[in-house]
């Protein structure tokens, strides 16, 4: 059935590497397609299985995008999908699972024109079960996805609010725009699961959410390192949770460009017969905050990091394929840097799964620009989103940190109210204590683990001066000081450079920071001067630099937008690699 994904579909790769099952069907491809400009679709019908949309589109790639076939740009109030699906006999005695990996914005799904749920947050997954719905053979499937990115009531990242793209926003996304699945299950299944690495004890605490009926089944749980079983564990389950512990005989820690994984099987038995199998894998590796100073695994490593937005010519939000996945962070890697601010958009699983093989440090952060929250009412449209996001991601060991928030500012002559900040920094820290959280990067902090500014300063001397005091206990630079307060965290610049640099630009349409250099040598000196002063700061314990590659109009990458590099990666790497103050 694999082999036949992999053949028919785009985008054919498992999508939740975290949790593979074998059985699974991919719903990738062509489907029937409508806009719906007026939100009428559900009056006319639409979502019944006898109803014809009027056009096409291929999933997984959003309608806005060259890869869906559609390449409508405009303002979308709602879309339709639709198709026919085989539900194979063989799985008529399981239960059938409906998974999304994402739908942008508000989401109601029908199975043979009835509706089965709705979904509301365009950067998470989310499944039904279907079982009850469908039958043996031909079926149907619709979907309506309703978006407002100009609403303020939903985060919309780095999506354009006007028509067309400007400065640092871009075309937007609409609709499916991950891909879409169906699972084969049984009636008691493994729902999910949550891994805390322990190097320290050598172990690993697991726990498992399973699905239906479980009293009186079993789960095992077994450890493998290239193949070797290191550690196994069971545990009886008589709720619809199981927690238990893996010692471990050999502990390899998982470290920035050295990805050392463990690969784990979990089976639930019922009276000794394995009923559910799903394979995953996991890390061991700790982070901390040690003074100002970044500790993993209790090395003190400076983050070189470089902001991804996430973005692709052809596919807007969507990556075309999975190796374009994994050379953005190759390419990174290439240039000296050892892991990225995932900006303003919560990335799909398979980008954070390559992170995880090749030893890439990663900042979970949320796609909040757009939402208003000058009133806590923001929360019931933030926070569930936020959650989802989290609890997806939980078990990355690349994700070294959360973000929910980026520049916060106010909006419309109305302040940020500071509880909708301090709520999800608390809610984030209950949720993961294990790992630092910052409430908003760059602005305006409220209640943070880590102070970052953003700085765009684009001479190095005055960008230098300006962090020089704070070398021997003098002031804290602090871009807003009225409305944000250094508590003596550990600190870094978390948005730098953004140098403009189009030589080839032939109008007046590109944007960046700054001006521009005069030449190529020009802006390597600005770089390297720039990139010094955080290096050699010893209260600095990272940067990021903006950015990796163009996104449409903004041109300060270190790649074009059809990722080409602009320099010889080598000089770059040169100035990112060398030993930062606070290393060990």
């Amino acid at each position: 059935m694999n082999a036949k994904n992999e053949m028919a579909a785009p985008r054919p790769e498992y999508p939740r590497p975290q949790f593979v099952r074998e059985e699974w069907i991919n719903l990738n491809g062509s489907w029937q397609f409508e806009i719906d400009h007026g939100r009428s679709g559900r009056e006319r019908g639409y979502e019944q299985s006898g109803h014809q949309l009027t056009g096409t589109i291929t999933v997984p790639f959003c309608p806005e995008s060259k890869l869906s076939g559609v390449q409508h740009t405009d303002f979308m109030a709602a879309v339709w999908y639709k198709r026919e699906f085989q539900v194979p006999k063989a799985w008529e005695n399981d239960r059938i699972l409906l998974q999304f990996g994402a739908v942008d914005y508000e989401a109601e799904i029908w199975i043979n024109g009835t509706s089965v749920g709705r979904h509301r947050g365009g950067y998470t997954s989310f499944h039904f079960d279907i079982t009850d719905y469908v039958s043996a053979g031909t079926n149907v499937v619709a979907v309506c996805a309703e978006d407002d990115p100009r609403s303020g009531r939903q985060p919309r990242g780095k999506q354009s609010e006007r028509y067309h793209s400007h400065g640092c926003d871009y075309t937007r996304t609409t609709g499916i725009w991950q891909t879409v699945w169906l699972e084969r299950v049984p009636q008691v299944y493994l729902s999910e699961m949550k891994v805390v690495a322990d190097p320290d004890n050598q172990c690993a605490h697991l726990e498992i959410r399973l699905g239906g009926n479980t009293a009186g089944e079993k789960l095992t749980a077994i450890a493998r390192y290239e193949g070797k079983e290191v550690g196994e564990a069971a545990a009886f389950i008589h709720g619809p949770s199981v927690k238990l512990t893996i010692p471990l005989s050999e502990i390899h820690l998982w470290e920035p460009g050295l990805a050392k994984l463990y690969d784990l099987e979990l089976k639930l038995h019922k009276q000794d017969q394995a009923i559910d199998q799903v394979t995953s894998y996991f890390g061991l590796r700790t982070v901390k905050l040690d003074g100002m100073a970044f500790r993993i695994n209790g090395k003190s490593v400076f983050q070189r990091l470089v902001l991804d937005q996430g973005f692709y010519p052809e596919g807007i939000y969507t990556a075309p394929s999975d190796d374009d996945l994994r050379k953005d962070i190759e390419i990174s890697m290439a240039l000296g840097f050892n892991g990225a601010r995932l900006h303003e958009k919560i990335f799909e699983p398979r980008f954070l799964y390559w992170a995880d093989r090749l030893g890439y440090l990663v900042w979970g952060e949320h796609a909040n620009w757009g939402l208003d929250i000058t009133t806590t009412e923001s929360l019931a449209r933030f926070l569930p989103e936020w959650i989802e996001g989290m609890e997806r991601d939980f078990n990355h060991p690349a994700l070294i940190g959360w973000c929910p928030f980026n520049e916060t500012w106010d909006r419309d002559g109305a302040k940020q109210d500071n509880d909708v900040l301090r709520i999800v920094y608390e809610m984030t820290k209950r949720m993961d204590p294990t790992r630092p959280v910052i409430d908003t990067s760059g602005n305006f902090h409220v209640v943070t683990d880590i102070f970052d500014l953003h700085d765009y300063d684009q001479n190095p001397e005055t960008f230098r001066a300006r962090y020089e005091p704070m070398k021997s206990g003098g002031e804290v630079y602090n871009t807003f000081p009225d409305r944000q307060t250094y508590a003596g965290q550990p600190y870094f610049i978390s948005e730098y450079g953004g140098i403009w640099w189009n030589p080839d630009q032939k109008d007046d349409k590109a944007w960046g920071y700054g001006d521009r250099p005069t030449s190529e040598d020009a802006f390597i000196a600005r770089y390297e001067g720039l990139t010094n002063v955080l290096l050699d700061h010893p209260m600095m314990f990272g940067f990021c630099y903006t950015q990796l590659y163009d996104v449409e109009q903004e041109v300060n990458g270190l790649y074009t937008y059809d990722r080409r590099a602009k320099f010889d990666s080598e000089i770059i790497r040169r100035i990112n690699s060398r030993k930062a103050a606070i290393e060990d």
